[in-house]
């Protein structure tokens, strides 16, 4: 059985209705904003619940909206397999604020946190390996931030295989 956008917020907002901050449709995707407080009960609720059954996480992304306050978003895009259903859940973040991580809930978002923490300096609390993935440990800096110099910080250094330490 098919379920509809209305029924899932239906479902979400008589559960979360002080979590749920605004929402919207467009093109058939649904798209949710939620408080940082409530985040992980809602993506809990939303992979547990038998009717929703939100089984798969593809992405987790980060969007830097500077000058914007808070700072940034950090999206979800979940998608049921029952059904083939897609939800886009997102949080605004604060500058130093930390997320609760959703990797007891899908493994698939080790990685996807990992990215957002290496490229916007966005920390998940609680994740189980959050550490730099495509920049090397000691590099200044979080290349994807608006404010992050165009030709980086250490452009002018040579770089070197030797110096990096593989863990």
């Amino acid at each position: 059985m098919a379920i509809d956008n209305g029924k899932v917020m239906e479902l979400l907002g008589g559960k979360f209705a002080e979590a749920v901050v605004e929402s919207q449709e467009f093109r058939g995707d649904l798209t949710v904003v939620v408080a940082l407080d409530k985040l992980h009960e809602v993506l809990r609720f939303l992979h547990d619940d038998d009717t929703l059954h939100y089984d798969h996480l593809s992405d987790v992304v980060g969007i830097d909206r500077l000058p914007r306050k808070p700072r940034f978003e950090v999206v979800y895009v979940l998608h049921s397999m029952d059904d083939f259903r897609r939800l886009i859940v997102k949080v605004m973040v604060g500058e130093g604020e930390e997320v609760p991580t959703a990797t007891d809930i899908w493994n698939s978002a080790n990685w996807p946190e990992r990215e957002v923490f290496d490229m916007f300096g966005v920390a998940f609390a609680g994740h189980p390996d959050l550490r730099r993935i495509f920049m090397w440990d000691d590099f200044d800096g979080h290349p994807l931030r608006k404010d992050f110099p165009l030709r980086g910080k250490d452009f002018d250094k040579r770089w070197d295989p030797d110096q990096i330490q593989v863990l």
